[in-house]
């Protein structure tokens, strides 16, 4: 598989939250950071991974990936691109990003998610900070020294 076919295919599958589709992607110890919230809430591995996705986008109404431009240099790939998010309360936010995958032997081996987190804040329901209080956090992994 191609680097950028196993970039489109993560983010497909992310788009439908086919969470066992998204594991397919990614590689036994591929970290994903947010980097709006830093290395140190990374999660790793495909399981713990898909655990930190479904923090922020379980619980929405609606998640749209909406395929920008994708850049490839050998096993480095950037993709821009934009999400749709909804809350069940009716809030929506259109979400632009920029994510940056190393791709070794078709897995993901690194993902990290580049977005302007206040966008976020300004468009979610009020409630939405609360619901990550209660939230499993059994995928934190400090990536600190990995990134």
């Amino acid at each position: 598989m191609s680097v950028d076919d196993a970039v489109l295919g993560l983010w497909n599958a992310l788009s439908q939250r086919d969470w066992d589709g998204v594991k397919t992607f990614l590689s036994d110890d591929c970290i994903y950071v947010d980097m709006p919230v830093g290395p140190t809430l990374a999660a790793r591995g495909p399981d713990d991974i898909v655990k930190r996705l479904k923090v922020g986008l379980e619980a929405l109404a609606k998640y749209e990936n909406h395929p920008g431009l994708l850049v490839s240099n050998g096993s480095d790939v950037m993709f821009e691109h934009s999400e749709s998010w909804a809350w069940t309360t009716g809030e929506t936010a259109e979400l632009p990003f920029v994510s940056v995958h190393r791709v070794v032997d078709g897995k993901v081996t690194l993902w990290k998610d580049y977005w302007d987190f206040n966008a976020i804040l300004g468009s979610a329901p009020s409630s939405w900070m609360d619901d990550f209080a209660g939230a499993d956090v059994s995928w934190v992994f400090d990536a600190t020294d990995h990134v």
